[in-house]
């Protein structure tokens, strides 16, 4: 996991996070290191699975992966979280080296109860962004500069984005990391799911290829 830390942060930026704990981290798809990191200017945290060495020259597999406990946990199909996670997991151990940087801003920015809300308005008929406006937040409220400068501590300079949300990938670029490619991460999506992936890509601009 070594890497080159802070080698590649801009000149006038700094680094508001700090790596706590590292340990090893078998799973069913490989075996991985996490690292914890705890936010210096909130209270957020941030949990990172990491596998190979990270080097500043070497363009490397990353997602920016924003906490679902519905989907990554209870394994709801009304969202296609869970299996994104899983197939960026893959895709690491295929590769042999990469990270996911898993960050606490569940339903959007909006937290988990407020999700909950969210999805009671959903079986209303309101679509997921309507759902937010609803309750008077916004439609996407998360922020991913800490994300990108936990990517930095671990030493990483160039970048393969496994993304379908441009503005996660014009943050990291804001934020002074090298975006050599956006990797697409698309999964088959059941039909509540659909549903949900046809409003993101009509409402929020998000690069699907398979949703009409």
């Amino acid at each position: 996991m070594t890497g080159e830390n802070n080698n590649c942060l801009p000149a006038n930026k700094k680094i508001s996070v700090e790596r706590v704990a590292t340990a090893d981290l078998p799973t069913q798809i490989g075996k991985f290191r996490i690292a914890g990191y705890r936010s210096l200017t909130s209270s957020e945290e941030f949990v990172v699975l990491i596998k190979g060495e990270m080097r500043r020259d070497v363009p490397t597999l990353v997602r920016i992966h924003s906490q679902c406990l519905t989907g990554d946990v209870f394994g709801s199909i009304k969202c296609d979280c869970g299996p994104q996670l899983h197939r960026a997991m893959e895709m690491i151990e295929r590769e042999g080296r990469g990270a996911i940087v898993y960050q606490q801003q569940e339903g959007r920015g909006i937290g988990i109860i407020n999700k909950i809300r969210a999805y009671a308005l959903q079986d209303e008929g309101a679509d997921t962004v309507e759902a937010n406006e609803k309750l008077g937040f916004a439609v996407d409220a998360r922020e991913y500069q800490q994300c990108a400068e936990i990517l930095f501590d671990l030493g990483l300079c160039k970048v393969r984005v496994m993304s379908n949300n441009p503005d996660k990938i014009r943050a990291l670029e804001e934020a002074g990391l090298e975006v050599v490619e956006r990797v697409p991460i698309e999964v088959e999506a059941e039909e509540p799911a659909a549903h949900y992936l046809k409003t993101k890509k009509e409402k929020l601009g998000h690069l699907l290829t398979e949703i009409d």
